[in-house]
């Protein structure tokens, strides 16, 4: 799982859609392989390794989400039009009683 998510890593660097494509399915194909084991059956050594794998993910999926944003902020500035689910601004405020 490792070596997947740091080919994930490296994709998503690159931009290669392919390769992150590949990646997701390779992630899900391990993901069922882990759902298949017993809790009893992972030693306190992958359970480092799994604990080391949620942490690189979560970088990783913070990396996808700064992509996507990046991605939608060039769309909305280049068709002149908001996103289509942010709130408008003056909806969006709360106003407080005094």
């Amino acid at each position: 799982m490792l070596a997947v998510l740091e080919d994930e890593r490296q994709a998503l660097a690159g931009l290669d859609v392919d390769a992150i494509m590949g990646c997701a399915v390779d992630k899900n194909a391990l993901c069922g392989r882990l759902d298949t084991t017993a809790p009893e059956a992972i030693d306190e050594e992958c359970r480092g390794l799994l604990e080391a794998a949620r942490r690189v993910n979560e970088a990783n999926r913070r990396v996808r989400n700064l992509i996507a944003a990046n991605v939608s902020a060039r769309l909305d500035a280049l068709t002149g039009q908001p996103a289509l689910y942010r709130a408008q601004a003056p909806h969006a405020r709360i106003i407080r009683a005094r």
